[in-house]
Parts: C-alpha cells; sequence; structure tokens
C-alpha cells in the first residue's frame, strides 16, 4: 500500500507527463494553465498568476475546442491514476478486458461508491479511439431515396456517415398504428417489461419514471401534455418474445440494409413529448443502428469524439420527419435529440451487422 507521501509524488509526477504531453501537442502554457482542472492542481503560490492567466482567455472556437479536448485528457488521467493506483471504481483486470474487447465482466452494471452510475463515464473515457475519417468531410447528413442495398452497403452501412432514407416505411402498417395506446396494449402485466427485469432496459432520461410500468400509468392527457404537465421522454429495448411478434407485424426488415445484414432480435423504441429528448452522449452497442420515425419529428445533433475536434466539424444538425429513418453508427458519434413541433414523437430501431 502506498504511503501519503509516495501517492502524492506518483499524482505529481503523472501530471506532470500529461502537462508535458499536452504542451507537445502545440498547447500554450496560457491555455494551460486557463483549464479550471489544472488551476485546482497546480501548487497554492502559483495559483495567483493561474488567475491573472484565466482573465485572458482566447475566446476563439479553436481555443475553446482545446479547453475541452485538455479537460477531457485531464480527467482521463485521473480515471486512470484511481483505476491502476485504488483499483477503483473497477479492477485493473476488468478495464483490460473492456479495452481489449473480452467479454468476461459486465462493466455497465458497476455502480460508484456514491450511488452514481458509473458506467457512462468510464466507458466514454476509456473507449478506443475512433478513426477521424468517419466525419472529416461530413458536413450535413445525406438524405436519399430509393437506393440499393450494394449502394447503401458502400457508402454508408460500414463506414460511420450518417445518413437518412426518406422512402423506407411507405408500406408500414406501423405509421397509422402505433400510438401510447398501442405500446400500452401489447404487453401482458407479467410482462417483464414493464419492470426492466431480465435483460430488459429502460431509459428514464431526466424523468421521474422508474420503469415502464409506470410510463404506462400516465393518463392520455399527462401522456400528451394536455393538461399542462412537464415534457417527457423514455426508451426501452423490447425483450417480451410475444410483444416483439406484434410489432414486427407492423414493420419490416428496411429495404436498403445489405442483403447479408441482420437486425438484432431486439427492438428500440424511444418515446416522448415535444420540448424534450436524450442529452449528448455516445452508446456502448455492438454495432451500428437505423432509428424509423414513425410519429412525430426530433432534431438530432451530432458530434465527432473528442480526438477528432480539430478535424471535423464541431456539429451537424438534422430533423429527421415522420417516415424517415435515420442510420448512424451512435458507437461513434455523440448525438442528442429534441423532440419538435407539438405531436408525440414514437421511434423504433434495431442494431445491424
Amino acid at each position: 500500500m502506498m504511503s501519503s507521501g509516495d501517492l502524492a509524488s506518483e499524482v505529481e509526477a503523472r501530471f506532470a507527463r500529461i502537462r508535458d504531453l499536452v504542451l507537445a501537442l502545440g498547447l500554450t502554457a496560457d491555455e494551460l494553465a486557463s483549464v479550471d482542472a489544472v488551476r485546482t492542481l497546480l501548487p497554492a503560490g502559483n495559483r495567483a498568476e493561474t488567475e491573472e492567466i484565466s482573465d485572458r482567455r482566447d475566446s476563439a472556437p479553436n481555443s475553446r475546442r482545446r479547453r475541452r479536448l485538455v479537460s477531457g485528457l485531464l480527467v482521463a488521467a485521473t480515471v486512470s491514476a484511481l483505476v491502476i493506483v485504488f483499483q477503483w471504481p473497477v479492477g485493473r483486470a476488468d478495464l483490460l478486458a473492456y479495452w481489449f474487447g473480452i467479454p468476461v465482466f459486465a462493466l455497465e452494471r458497476q455502480r460508484c461508491l456514491m450511488g452514481v452510475d458509473s458506467a457512462a463515464l468510464i466507458l466514454d473515457l476509456f473507449r478506443p479511439p475512433v478513426d477521424c475519417s468517419i466525419c472529416r468531410d461530413v458536413t450535413a447528413v445525406d438524405r436519399v431515396s430509393n437506393i440499393s442495398s450494394g449502394t447503401f452497403e458502400t457508402r454508408y452501412a460500414y463506414s460511420a456517415r450518417p445518413v437518412i432514407v426518406t422512402d423506407a416505411m411507405d408500406d408500414w402498417a406501423a405509421l397509422k398504428a402505433f400510438s401510447f395506446e398501442f405500446f400500452r396494449r401489447i404487453y401482458t402485466d407479467d410482462s417483464p417489461v414493464l419492470t426492466s427485469e431480465s435483460n430488459c432496459q429502460f431509459f428514464p432520461y431526466k424523468t421521474d419514471f422508474k420503469n415502464l410500468s409506470e410510463v404506462f400509468q400516465m393518463s392520455d392527457d399527462r401522456a400528451r401534455m394536455s393538461d399542462g404537465s412537464e415534457p417527457w421522454y423514455i426508451g426501452w429495448s423490447n425483450c417480451d418474445s410475444i410483444a416483439a411478434n406484434i410489432l414486427r407485424s407492423y414493420y419490416k426488415r428496411p429495404y436498403f440494409l445489405p442483403d447479408l445484414a441482420e437486425s438484432s432480435k431486439t427492438d428500440w423504441i424511444f418515446m416522448g413529448s415535444p420540448g424534450y429528448g436524450a442529452q449528448m452522449h455516445v452508446d456502448n452497442v455492438v454495432n451500428p443502428s437505423w432509428q424509423a420515425q414513425v410519429i412525430g419529428t426530433k432534431l438530432w445533433v451530432l458530434e465527432p469524439p473528442p480526438e477528432c475536434y480539430f478535424e471535423c466539424q464541431a456539429q451537424v444538425k438534422v430533423h429527421v420527419r415522420p417516415g424517415e429513418i435515420i442510420v448512424l453508427d451512435t458507437n461513434k458519434w455523440y448525438h442528442s435529440t429534441y423532440i419538435t413541433g407539438s405531436e408525440m414523437s414514437i421511434t423504433i430501431g434495431s442494431e445491424f451487422d
């Protein structure tokens, strides 16, 4: 076990290496000193000088991007030290297993000592770096129709380039059938989906709902916000085989998917009222995915991963309208959504290999 003095020396040495690396990447000492995390770590005697430097912060977009990148590096270094020295919040072996893709540990199920789900933070900080070719020339999301599966495979399927297909739902019964009441009816009282049992996942986002059962206990007025209620947005994975058979009678395999590609057996459904959506995040799933906008309109905001900030456009925004399908590798693109207009949003999607 390290003594407090040895630990302090180790932390200082690690910080010094990170500082040297950041300066070698081209940042100036002023820019480095403007990061709040750096100012906290500096000795007290240097803080007055640091505060004077911080008053001269450059407000240019590139400078903001640099500070954001440096902050990310420092947070990653701090968490790395916690894992390496204290094996907290996960062990070294478990983290290496995740990095190299060895399926021996359910990292996403681990929780911090403070009771906060640490999966998103850990998975984000230690995900493998992304090839920036996925976003280097992306300034807008392509919209296509009548695209062959061969062309889709060549241009979009596995390149991580986002695309919207505008005519893939023309013959889907879901366009007329899906509603809040429809989904409330397809699950039996003992469905594992309602209580998030087994492998079912439920995403409350920033609502107070604990499971899907609580969502479906809402009145129609509350669901549509006609009673003046706050906006809401939730998502879930359908692990109910009976409900899956019902759902798939209302939609078809998107015609543009590669001939040899197979969709996941799990459907993902996202539903909510105007004025809400999902915060900026990156997913931890295996494959790229498609998401069909059945009802309502949703604004997607895409951002490249931090390692691509200097090579790619900072943000790409696009509206996905009813009857359109967006295809996106959500493991690589950071993304947020926001329901616009006056109509409830319902989407369904799946991964494909």
